[in-house]
């Protein structure tokens, strides 16, 4: 489905914002993309979609390939027609139009005798948006935006969803309604996803593989299992020491990267 090999992206021609970031995302998966804020999950899903451009960044290196085409060579508008699209961080609805509007605006490249039908998919999905259609977005609870952000991407009929941190600021029962749904696409209908996230045992308890990442760089990946049993992961994501007490003393996550084996 997605494949990317040894991506480098420079901001503005001085920082660099990935090094050699090499994973893959098969169809039918969902792919976790952990790591702490600065870490580079972000700029990965930009560098996807087309869209770095706004902060001067610059894919310098490697290669992004879905479906057997390298995306670096099409727009943003042409990857979303590819069937790859993004639900940003902090949802980003346009706030003065109504749910249903926000909704309609995600089917835009949709033939008009689908989009029925896609709205139809949507408020089954999220029966607590079908209640709001008429309510302008502006006016909604953070989770209910949060809904209606996945919606909006759902109505494109997406072959690749990227989630760029859905539970953020979120209450718990909305988080789990959130990822249920997330689980069942997968699931029913065989969406791919690829799930940024700094809440790592969330995202490991919904994904078929995850990747953590460090300073712009892959520093460790594998199965649920493998990462939820590895030491370093339990300490420094899931705030757990060694023998499974919980972590005593702030002090110690000051300087947790110098401790890190994954990055001696």
């Amino acid at each position: 489905m997605l494949t990317i090999t040894n991506l480098q992206v420079f901001y503005d021609r001085a920082v660099e914002a990935l090094r050699d970031v090499s994973l893959e995302v098969r169809p039918g998966q969902i792919v976790a993309l952990l790591g702490s804020n600065g870490a580079g999950k972000s700029t990965v899903l930009k560098s996807i979609c087309g869209v770095l451009y706004p902060e001067d960044g610059e894919i310098v290196g490697g290669t992004l390939h879905h479906l057997g085409a390298d995306l670096t060579g099409f727009a943003p508008h042409e990857i979303v027609r590819r069937g790859i699209v993004q639900v940003p961080e902090g949802r980003r609805l346009f706030d003065k139009l109504t749910v249903e509007e926000n909704l309609l605006m995600g089917g835009y490249s949709r033939p008009t005798g689908e989009i029925a039908a896609s709205l139809d998919e949507v408020f089954e999905l999220f029966p607590d948006v079908k209640q709001h259609r008429d309510r302008v977005s502006g006016y909604l609870s953070g989770g209910q935006q949060q809904m209606v952000a996945i919606g909006r991407a759902l109505m494109a009929k997406p072959k690749l969803l990227l989630l760029d941190e859905p539970s953020l600021g979120l209450a718990p029962q909305i988080i789990a309604e959130i990822f249920e749904a997330v689980r069942r696409l997968r699931d029913d209908q065989g969406l791919t996803v690829l799930l940024v996230e700094q809440n790592a045992q969330l995202a490991l308890s919904v994904a078929n593989y995850g990747y953590i990442m460090e300073r712009g760089r892959v520093v460790l990946d594998g199965e649920p299992e493998k990462l939820l049993s590895n030491d370093d992961v339990k300490e420094f994501y899931l705030g757990v020491q060694a023998g499974g007490q919980e972590r005593r003393s702030m002090r110690e996550v000051k300087h947790y990267k110098r401790r890190k084996r994954w990055l001696s």
